[in-house]
Parts: C-alpha cells; structure tokens; sequence
C-alpha cells in the first residue's frame, strides 16, 4: 500500500548477506513507498552502510535500457527479482532491459547509489529523405530517477541526407568542459566520420544553438545527474535531402588555387562544375585558370571542411620585380582558412628586398602564438640548396627584410581574416654588397675572416676587374688604400676582423703610449686589436695600465664594458697565456719577458673605448711575468689565476711567475689558494715563496699553511718543477683579503631613558675606507632604538651624518595633555663623533582627531620663495605619506597650524639658531578640512597665503581653510598674486571666499575661472580644494592688506546738513531780494565787534564788491560752530578760539561780548533815516559781515574745521555714538592738501 512501511523478512536479506564478505547478513530495513522501494541493510564489522534499492520499472517501447557498474560483483550488483513470491533473483553487473516489459530490480552496493550505477537509455530515429519516425527526441522522464542516466538517440538516415534537430527550451552554448553545465544537463553530439573516428562536440543548457543539421551515423546525448526532472520532449527531428554550397570564383591572371580536406576535417566532396565533365574530389582540388569559375561543394559549410592555398609567383631581374607589389584579393574564400604564397624567383648576385606595409612584423620562435593569427613565413634557398626559414607576428618593428636568393613568402589568415590588398612591395638590385676603403697603417696587417657558416658572402679586394674575391678570409699587409667590397648586405654578421701590429723593440727604443689609432677600420665589425712585442733575449718588456689598472677574470669570461685584455707570451714549448683581464683594479703593471702579445677584443655594437696603456723596456729577468698589484684600502678579496698554456691549460713546466703586492699602511693581508692543482714532479719540486723588501724569502709547499694576518708590501712567487704531461699540471687560483688593522672610535648609546627616540647614521662621504658597526656587525646605516654599541673606523665626521627621531601620540584624545606638548630635541650621547645634522617628531594623530600646532613664541611664519627664515630655525612639516605641507619659522601672522592627517612629521636641520623647544604640539577634535590656517594679518606688511606645499602643488582631493581674523574698524583687500591651476579629471579645484557667521559666499570660483580681486569687510574664512589632476597641479599664493573702514552714514548725514545750510541762504537770499524790490531800507545798522572798529553799514572800507571779492567762498564749516548750541558744554568751542587770536575775516568767530568788560553802547536808528520803502538795501553786505575769515590751518587735519571727530558727537543731531577711530567727512567744498597716510599698508608684490 503507498505509503506504507513494513519490516519483513524476504529475499533481499539474503542477498544483501551474500554480498557482505564476512558473512553475517544485517537486518535489512524495508521502506516502500508506491512501486519503489528503499532498503538500508544494518552496518556490520568492516562495512560502512551498504545501500539497496528496490524498484519496478517498465522501459518504453523502442527503449533499450541498461544498468550497469564497474564496481566488482561483490561490492554493488543489480538483480532482477522474479519466481513466486518474487523468490527468485539474478544479479549481474551489468543488465539491459526488454521494453515494454514490467520487471523489479534490486540494487545493493557498499557504495553510494548514484556513485556506484549508471543507466543507459538508448532510442533509435530512423528517417528517409524527407521525414523521420518518431518525429521527436522523447523521454521517459520518471525511469530510474534515482540514479544518474544518460538519454541517448541514434540517428539513420539515407546518404545525402540531413537530420535536423530543433532544439526546444532555452537553446545550448557549446562548450569546452560539460562538467561545468549547470544543474547536471550536459548534451553531446557525436558525428562519425568514414575513417571510423568519431568527433563529438559537447553543450551546455541555456545558449543560442537551437538548430544542429547532422549527417547520418550521428547520435545525440542528454547526460543528467540524479533526482533531475527531463521534460517528456527534449527535440523535433525532420530530414531534408543534404543541400550543398556553390561558390564561383574569379582569380587573378597567374594564380593558382588549391583547394584541400585534412583526413580530420568534416566529410565533403568539390567539384569544378564548368564544361560538361565536372572535376570532382573528396580531398582537394586545383585552379589554375579561375575566371567565374563553378564551384559546388557537397555539404553546406565547406568552410569547415576545406582550407585554401592561393599561389602567385613573382619574377624579379638584377633591377626589377614584376609584379612589383604582393597582390591580394582579399574577398577570395574569406570565408574560409587561407594561405597566402608568392614564390618570388631572383637571379644570381641579386639582392631581394622586401617592405612590408601597416604595422611591420616582428620575428617569434612560435608561431601559433600570433594573436589575430595572421602569421608570415620566409623560406630562402641559399646557393647551396639550403633552405633558411624564419616566421614572423604583425605589430613589430621589422618592416624592410634584404633576403639573399630565391625566397617564397606565405601568409597564413584565419576565417574571415581581413588582409590588405598589398601585403608588401618587392625589389631588386644587383648584390654589390658593402665596400669600403682601408688603409693599414705601417707594420699593421688586418685579416678578415669568416664566424659563421653563411655561404652566400665573400670578401673581395680591389676593384673590377683585377678583383679577387675568398669567401672565408683575406689578409691586408700594404698601408696603402684598399678597396674591400663585401657581396652581402651585413658582413658584419659573417666576418670578424683582427688589427695585428708588430712592434720590435730589440734595436730601438719603443717606450711610451700605446694608442689604438686604427679604431676606425670596420668599426661595426667584431674586432681583435693584436700588439705582438719582441725585445732582446732575457730582457723584458713592461706593460703600465694607468689609472684606474686592471683587474684580472677568468680566461674565456668577458668584462662587463666588452672591452677584454689578454696577455700572451710565446715560449718553446708554445704560447701561455698569462692572464684575462678588464679595466679597473689593483694592477697597475705587467712585466713579460722576451716576447709576446697583447690582445683587446671589443664586439661590433659597442663603441671602442680602450685603454691606452704604456710600454716601455725592462731588466733582464727569468720570471715569466711579474705583476705589479696595489692592494686598496679597507675590507676587500682580490683574486688572481697562475698562467696557463694555450695548448695544455697547466701552467708551463720549469718556469716561475711572481706577483709584487703593496699593502697600504695599518692593514693585514692573508693568503688562501681557492682552487690548486697540485702536479706530479719529475724532478724539483713545486714551491710558493713570500719574501718581504730587502729580505729573505721564505719558501713553503703548496700544501703548507699560507700566511695570515701579515702586514707590509711583499712578493709572492711560484716556482714549478718537470711534471708528468700525461697528467694533470699545476694550476693555481689564490685570493688576497685585506682588512684594517686600525682602531675604531667606539660609543655606547642607551636610549632607555628617553622613550620614543631613534638615532639613524649614514654615510654620505666618497670615503670606501670608512666602516660602521653596531654590536660588531658591519652596518651601511645604523639605526637606535634602545642601547647599543657603535663602533666608526676611519671614518670622518663630515662623511657621517647623524639624524634622530622621536614619535609622540597618544591612544585616544581624552588621553591626550590638555596643555600639549613642546617640541624639544633631548640630549644625546657625548661620544657620538659627529655632529646632530636634522631631528624629525613623528606625531601619531589618534582617530578622529586633529594635531594642533603652536609656535612657544607666539606666532609662526610660512616660509615662501623670496621669504625664507634666513634668520631661525626653519620647521618642516610633511604628511605620514612624505607630502610637504611646507616650512615654518617663528613670529609671523600664523597663530594655529591644524593638520587633519593619520601622522605628521616636523624636522628640524639647523640648530646654530636655537635648541628649541621649537612647536607645541596638540590634539584636539577633527576638523573637515586637511589642513586649516588661523591668521591674523599686520598693518606693517601685507600677509601672504599660500597653499601647502607650495611652489608645489596639493594633494588630490584634498582642502585647505584659512580663518583670517580681521581688527575693528578695518577690511581686507585680497589679491591672487599667483594661481597654478591644473587639468581635472574628477572633480574641480576651488576658491571660496565667505565672511564668519554667514553662509553666503563673497567669491567662488573653478579651475576655469579666474579670481578677481576683492574687499572683504570683515574677518572670513578662505577655502581651497583641489580636484584629481590630469596634469599640472594646484597652487595659489593670495595677498590680505588692512585698509580703514570708510563711515558712509556720516558722510550721509553731512552731505544732508549741506543741504540744509543751502536751503537756509537760499531762502535768505529770496527774503533779501523780495525786500530790495520793497525800497531801501531808512535805517541802517551797526554792530560792535569786541577789539574792532565801529563803523556805519553805509560807509564802504571794501573797494570790492560781493561778486569781484572771495569773502563769501568758505574752505569749511565747523557744524560744532553752527550747532553748537546742541552741545552740553562749550569747552570744545573754547579750545577752537585758542588756536585763533584777532578778528578774522569770512569766518565764524563765536560772540562773547567785549572783551574789555564793558558793553558797547547802541545807538537807535533815526526813523527819518530809514530808506524809503521799495528802495533796496543790503541787509548786512558779505564785506561788513561779523563773520571773520577761516584761516588754512597748517598743522593737521584734526586741528581743522574741515576735521570732524565723531567721538565729541552725543546729541539729537546724531543718530548713533561710536568709540572707535577718529573718522572725517568734508563740510566744505575747497580741496585738502594731501596728507600722508598714517599706518596704511604697503602693497608688496611676490
């Protein structure tokens, strides 16, 4: 029943026993659940739970399944269960399934089911020419589900006849690895071909292939893991008859088209369809005449199948090509794989040179490794039937090739490869070769012989036709001009060249320089610049290398400048060579007896830089060779090599070779022989000598203990007896190692007590002698951190420089000094030979904080080009990561510092000025900007701001504020003196203007716009951010000069009491002229002025009138004269009087009365003597006016009337009182003198 679960006893304990090999049958565990059913046996001894299944199944019809495992039988098998009360059970590894047949299968394994069995469900679609049956790709979806299956269709159809599947769902993506197929489905197609291999292509689920056309013999796979859910119809299948491809083809005149099927390639037969007998081939095809040629291929995709060679040929005289360009139609079978190949033909002694357009090729030992797989073969055919092969990658920079011979030029395009209509240009000419001209100089001979084996160039001497040509060597010995003519176009890739001169010394002197004067014979060649040297018997010749010596290498090595030295001198028994050498070392001279060679050889690409060595003749002697050797200074192991013969490689039997050594002062040498063949002796016996100047030397045997820690110049010889030839000869390789033996300057460093603090020395001197040391290790630079013993040998101070650093921060800023901390440099060791040259704070911000500096005097200074701190100590302050934020001195107009970075350094390098304490050092809150500036500008000198870092630029990204405190009463005109802006890639750079406590902004402006000058009216911030630049970088130095305030309100008010005032006359005037038309006044007046004269209004003391004098025109008007009644007390009045004494004239002069004490006495006017009515009388003539004359005041402004304090005003005719600074306005309208501005700030420019 489904669902049910039952525990029986039944044949499957049995079998499940017989499969255990210990032979005891667990208990297996029956669940059934419909027609399936599970059964999980009880692990025993050795056994890790074996598995078993049960289930019915019924295979469809035309369904071939079959179950089957690798495993052994006795591990995992599958039975049939069958018989009365299904009693009866066969079990097999492998077992196939008739259709439509129900039958009950037991599974039982020691391994995992899906692990262990595979299943196999194989159909059959046989179609015709135009159908097939069935008509689908179906499934038996639910089948075994439990393990993993494998749906496999075969396909039959008739020749000629494609089967096309129409894949149904999302499609399938070809793929190189189906393991990687998501979800377990991995489809496969597997074609087979007619030589009995099969090529099979595998997919994964969900791509762009809906469509497969496949030939007959083909099979369609669907692999899936278990537990997947197949839908019931994975593909319709149709046939249709196999339609080829025509193709017509049109060649150019010349070419050849041959058209081929590799045995691996897909089946497909071409045939030439033109004339009545068509040309057909499985395998390839050939056009040489192929103008609207027919072209019929058997399969759809010929492309596939075949590839194609298209063959030109180009045939070229002494002068000329024809064609002269390698043509390409680049249209023809582009569809298909092509190989492009011009066979280029080239008479004898002609040169071949080939220009290849676009990009140029470069060469490659691979050539499948093109990466657009367009590759360029070169064969040529050499004279001797050779064929030389080089392949070549477009994109490199090759592009002129001179060839020697026939050559044949192929180009390889992949599918649908884009090729130039021109692959490359092709000349001939005459193979003249290379000639030049060379003259010998005397006692020179120069031979030209062959390196390689390249046969097709010969050197040839003289011109046409007395011309002899060698295709190995040639020998100049006349010094005279010779004409040398090579007949290929780079004989320096074939010949060498050996320069030989001889000089004899053995009837002339022959002492001075030696110079290579013929470095200008075939200088691109490789060269061998030989002096073969011939003295007297028994004499020597000497060899003295000036500056900077020699040093000797092993034979056969080359130096390091390719200028290599070999020294030769020729014996009976053949020539020996007495050493290798290369410029710069300890030798500075070679004595050789009798005769010998020195060679210099010095490669084609490199530029002869010699050394010019002297020689001269020296004594008689019985050594081989002597070398001369200046040992250096300081620590140092200097090798040397016994001469070897050409021919045995020993040194030479009976002969004796000694090295000089001059050991510098306080020094100690030592002897160790590195490698040393020891030969056998037939008479004498092998010695090595030391014998100091003057003294007698000590022989020892080359087995003896060497000497050791010895000091003073010495000889060292060696001495070898007759060996045995037919064994191994003597061969010495001994070193030299040198050390001082002076006495250091020792210091001991205990920086326990100063915790933070590092001490670092270098040396910077050119001294090599100088040594340094910590704890006895030999140190190039030395760094302190706690105790330490130093130790200097010959070292001076000023080649030393001492530096030392300390590293102050703190955790967090709640454990940070609230009150800082000064920047002081401690004290250091007293032993320390030299001087303290720079001291650098590290200062470790802690996170979210801000370092605060603070100058102990107050006040810091930038220093700037053209602004330095020549006269203190200058600080310098960079970022953790190095960038500078600039330098700083003290009193200037900075009064905080504030860096918002990870860590920052000061550094300080002079200390003649102070010792410090140099900054105070905080930490408070973080700000938002990198670094801000709080300045408060001077009046003595315009303050200048410039940018971090500056002339440099800032860093990317990053802002800087200036909060610029302004004083009362003052405002501040900014200039941008000099601006660097740079070319942005993100963001923009920018300058803000803004005052404090407001959010508007006075000036903003980009990299793209220029700043203007501007007055800023009260204390703000200035804010610069740079953007990421491209190019350039960001700076700008500003300048901030004070001005005064000008106050608007009471020139406002002045300008209305003028007004006033105008009004008044005014209407005095029009009440004067109205009583003119009226009569003359009968009456006249007169009025006392105190200290004056009394006089009539009739009488006329003016010989002017009102409109011919200046009486009425006023410099100023004192309103404290005309309001003075508003005034609470008349002292200010008073001490106006005080500056003036006497009447004055056209000028308001306070009445007090006489000034005697006694009033005057007025007179009333005669009635009769008034004027008659409309008769017009002044009423007070502006000459007779009581008003006396304001004087120019020559003092100041202040002490004028024109001088207005607003200090002194506190009445109703105000509107607001002030405290501040005196402020003027102007009541009158004469001019005032200039005056000098009192503390007004000087413009400087930068």
């Amino acid at each position: 029943m489904e669902g049910e679960a039952t525990l029986q006893q039944d044949p499957v304990s049995l079998l499940t026993s017989s499969v255990l090999s210990n032979g005891a049958a667990p208990i297996p565990q029956t669940v059934k659940f419909g027609q399936v059913t599970y059964l999980r046996a009880t692990p025993t001894a050795g056994h890790a739970h074996p598995e078993c299944l049960r289930t019915t199944v019924k295979p469809d019809k035309d369904s071939a399944v079959t179950v089957s495992t690798e495993l052994p039988a006795d591990q995992c098998a599958v039975c049939k269960v069958s018989g009365v009360n299904e009693t009866q059970t066969s079990c097999h590894s492998s077992l196939s399934l008739v259709p439509e047949e129900e039958v009950t299968l037991l599974f039982n394994c020691s391994q995992p089911m899906e692990e262990a069995f595979s299943v196999e469900i194989t159909r059959s679609i046989e179609c015709t020419t135009d159908s097939c049956s069935p008509t689908t790709g179906d499934v038996q979806p639910a089948i075994l589900k439990e393990l993993p299956r494998t749906f496999t269709w075969d396909l039959k159809a008739p020749e000629k006849t494609v089967v096309a599947l129409q894949i149904l769902g999302k499609g399938l993506k070809e793929t190189s690895e189906p393991s990687s197929c998501p979800d377990g489905f991995h489809y496969s197609v597997a074609v087979a071909k007619s030589n009995g291999k099969v090529q099979t292509r595998a997919y994964c689920p969900d791509g762009s292939v809906t469509h497969l056309d496949l030939p007959n013999q083909s099979a369609v796979s669907l692999r899936v893991k278990p537990e997947a859910d197949v839908v019931p119809v994975v593909f319709q299948v149709s046939a249709k008859p196999l339609k080829g491809r025509t193709v017509v083809v049109s060649a150019d005149p010349g070419t050849t088209v041959v058209i081929s099927r590799g045995s691996e390639d897909p089946e497909c037969d071409v045939c030439s369809a033109d004339g009545s007998d068509p040309t057909c081939s499985p395998t390839d095809l050939t056009l040489t005449t192929a103008q609207n040629t027919t072209l019929e291929f058997s399969c759809p995709q010929p492309q596939d199948a075949f590839r194609v060679q298209i063959q030109k040929k180009i045939e070229c005289t002494t002068s000329s090509c024809s064609p002269a360009t390698g043509a390409v139609q680049p249209d023809l079978f582009k569809e298909f794989k092509r190989s492009l190949t011009w066979d280029i033909s080239v008479p004898a002694k002609t040169v071949l040179t080939l220009d290849f357009a676009g990009d140029g090729l470069k060469e490659t030992t691979e050539p499948d490794t093109c990466k657009d797989g367009r590759r360029y073969s070169l064969s040529t055919t050499t004279s001797d039937g050779a064929v030389r092969t080089k392949s070549y990658c477009r994109g490199g920079p090759v592009s002129h090739l001179d060839l020697l011979g026939p050559t044949a030029v192929s180009a390889d395009v992949p599918k649908g490869g884009d090729v130039e209509e021109t692959a490359f240009t092709a000349k001939a000419a005459l193979r003249r070769g290379r000639m030049m001209s060379v003259t010998p100089d005397p006692d020179t001979s120069v031979r030209v012989s062959r390196k390689t084996t390249e046969p097709d160039c010969s050197v040839c001497l003289d011109p046409e036709p007395q011309q002899k040509c060698n295709p190995t060597e040639v020998t100049l010995r006349d010094a005279r001009n010779t004409t040398v003519e090579f007949t290929c176009a780079r004989p320096q890739d074939v010949f060498s060249v050996e320069i030989n001169r001889d000089i004899d010394c053995t009837e002339t002197a022959c002492s001075g320089d030696i110079v290579q004067a013929e470095s200008y014979l075939f200088p691109d060649f490789n060269r061998t610049f030989i002096w073969d040297l011939k003295v007297s018997s028994n004499r020597a010749f000497i060899l003295d290398f000036p500056e900077p010596g020699m040093h000797q290498i092993p034979n056969g090595a080359t130096c390091p400048d390719e200028h290599t030295y070999t020294v030769l001198v020729y014996l009976r028994t053949g020539p020996v060579t007495i050493g290798t050498y290369c410029k710069g070392g300890t030798i500075s001279t070679i004595q050789v007896r009798r005769r010998g060679r020195m060679s210099l050889e010095v490669p084609g690409d490199r530029k002869l830089d010699p050394l010019d060595f002297k020689l001269s003749v020296g004594p008689e002697t019985n050594m081989l060779a002597i070398m001369k050797v200046h040992l250096p200074r300081g620590l140092s192991d200097t090798d040397f090599t016994s001469a070897t013969g050409l021919l045995t490689s020993d040194f030479p039997d009976d002969q004796q070779m000694r090295w000089d050594f001059v050991v510098p002062g306080m020094h100690n040498y030592t002897i160790t022989f590195l490698n040393l063949t020891v030969p056998e002796c037939l008479s004498k016996e092998v010695t090595v000598e030391y014998q100091k100047e003057g003294k007698k030397g000590t022989g020892v045997t080359l087995t003896d203990p060497q000497l050791k820690h010895k000091q003073g110049d010495f000889h060292l010889s060696l001495f070898n007896c007759e060996t045995n030839t037919t064994l191994p000869g003597l061969n010495l390789n001994f070193r030299v190692s040198l050390m001082r033996s002076g006495h250091p300057v020792l210091c001991a460093v205990d920086l326990t007590q100063t915790p933070g603090v590092s001490l670092q020395i270098e040396k910077v001197g050119s001294d090599p002698y100088c040594e340094m040391s910590v704890d006895s290790v030999v140190k190039k630079k030395i760094n302190v951190t706690a105790k330490a013993a130093l130790s200097f040998l010959d070292c001076p101070n000023e080649d030393l420089r001492l530096t030392a650093s300390k590293i102050i921060g703190c955790q967090s800023l709640n454990s940070c000094s609230v009150s800082g901390t000064l920047l002081t440099v401690p004290k250091l060791a007293s032993c320390l030979p030299m001087m303290l040259h720079s001291f650098t704070w590290h200062l470790n911000v802690p996170d979210g904080g801000t370092v605060d500096l603070v100058s102990p005097s107050g006040t810091l200074r930038q220093s700037l080009p053209g602004q330095e701190c020549n006269d203190s100590a200058s600080l310098h302050v960079a970022e953790g990561d190095g960038t500078a934020i600039g330098d700083f001195c003290p009193n200037g107009i900075i009064q905080k510092v504030q860096v918002h970075s990870g860590d920052i350094s000061v550094t300080v390098q002079d200390f003649t000025k102070t010792t410090g304490p140099f900054l105070n050092v905080s930490f408070s809150e973080e700000i938002s900007e990198s670094i801000i500036y709080r300045v408060s500008p001077q009046m003595s000198s315009p303050a200048v701001l410039a940018t971090p870092n500056w002339p440099g630029g800032m860093k990317p990204f990053s802002t800087v504020s200036w909060i610029v405190t302004l004083p009362s009463w003052y405002q501040a005109a900014m200039r941008f003196v000099n601006i660097s802006q740079p070319k942005c890639s993100q963001r923009h750079t920018g300058i803000k203007v803004q005052t404090l406590g407001s959010e508007e902004e006075i000036l903003s402006r980009r990299e793209d716009e220029e700043p203007e000058a501007l007055v800023v009216p009260e204390s703000f911030y200035l804010n610069m951010s740079n953007c990421l630049p491209e190019d350039g970088h960001f700076g700008v130095v500003t300048t901030v000069v004070l001005q005064k305030k000008t106050n608007l309100l009471a020139i406002i008010l002045g300008i209305a009491g003028a007004l006033l005032l105008l009004l008044i006359v005014l209407a005095v005037v029009c009440l004067v002229t109205k009583r003119r038309r009226r009569g003359k006044m009968s009456t006249e007046s007169s009025i006392y002025v105190g200290k004056g004269n009394i006089f009539l209004p009739g009488e006329r003391h003016f010989p002017k009138t009102r409109s011919d004098n200046e009486s009425h025109v006023y410099d100023s008007i004192d309103e404290m004269m005309v309001y003075g009644h508003l005034l609470p007390n008349s002292s200010y009045s008073d001490n106006v009087q005080d500056h003036y004494k006497g009447m004055q004239v056209d000028s308001y002069h306070t009445f007090t009365g006489p000034t005697d004490g006694a009033l005057p006495e007025i007179q009333e006017p005669d009635p009769a003597a008034e004027p008659e009515k409309d008769e017009y009388k002044a009423f007070l003539d502006p000459s007779e006016t009581f008003i006396p004359s304001r004087p120019r005041t020559p003092i100041d402004r202040q002490d004028s009337l024109g001088f207005q304090d607003r200090r002194m005003v506190d009445n109703e005719l105000y509107t607001f009182r002030s405290t501040g600074d005196m402020n003027t306005f102007r009541l009158s309208a004469a001019d005032l003198e200039p005056q000098p501005a009192v503390d007004a700030p000087r413009e400087e420019s930068l």
